[in-house]
């Protein structure tokens, strides 16, 4: 029995469920890369001659950077633990709603550890206030490219029918609509 999310997608509960896992397993593999990498690169700074240099600041801003990084890994690879441990309980849905909310949460914490480690890396490279100016203007654009940008879109689509925005849509709804609040891979 199909149910259908509006338009272009006929699907089931367990179809869309099934979707949207890997489409969010394809977001995840990206950011859990990069975490892990910067995750890496951080628990090696503190094994280097000049981490005995550091101020007091910066060695508190280095373990903030670190708890971060660890609580930012945790989070993104927690989706992974999360459908292993319910695989075969009949709960796909329940599976990508909880993961895509952790996903985001890791988001998040990427966004706040990204930003202490640029904080730590200028300090030290500029030992001015500098530091801080460039790092503000960087967490901004982070947030207008992971967050603003996401958002502004979402709110367009809901503003107004959508064949007005693109006169020549011609035949492409493959995938149409998948990143729309009430389907895709948006499962919160």
């Amino acid at each position: 029995m199909s149910e259908t999310h509006g338009r272009g997608r006929e699907e089931t509960q367990e179809e869309r469920a099934d979707r949207q896992w890997a489409e969010l397993l394809q977001e995840l593999r990206v950011a859990q890369t990069g975490v892990q990498i910067l995750f890496g690169f951080l628990l090696a700074v503190v094994f280097q001659s000049r981490f005995e240099d550091l101020g007091d600041i910066d060695r508190y801003i280095y373990v903030v950077t670190v708890m971060l990084g660890s609580a930012t890994a945790a989070t993104l690879i927690g989706p992974v633990s999360y459908h292993r441990l319910l695989t075969g309980r009949r709960m796909k849905p329940e599976t990508v709603l909880w993961a895509s909310r952790m996903t985001v949460l890791g988001l998040v914490l990427l966004f706040c550890t990204m930003c202490s480690a640029l904080l730590l890396i200028l300090r030290v490279a500029l030992h001015n206030q500098m530091a801080l100016w460039l790092v503000g203007g960087m967490a901004l654009w982070f947030l207008a490219c992971w967050f603003v940008f996401p958002v502004w879109a979402i709110a367009r689509g809901r503003s107004g029918p959508r064949e007005s925005d693109t006169p020549d849509r011609g035949s492409d709804t493959s995938d149409e609509g998948s990143g729309s609040p009430d389907r895709g891979s948006d499962a919160a």
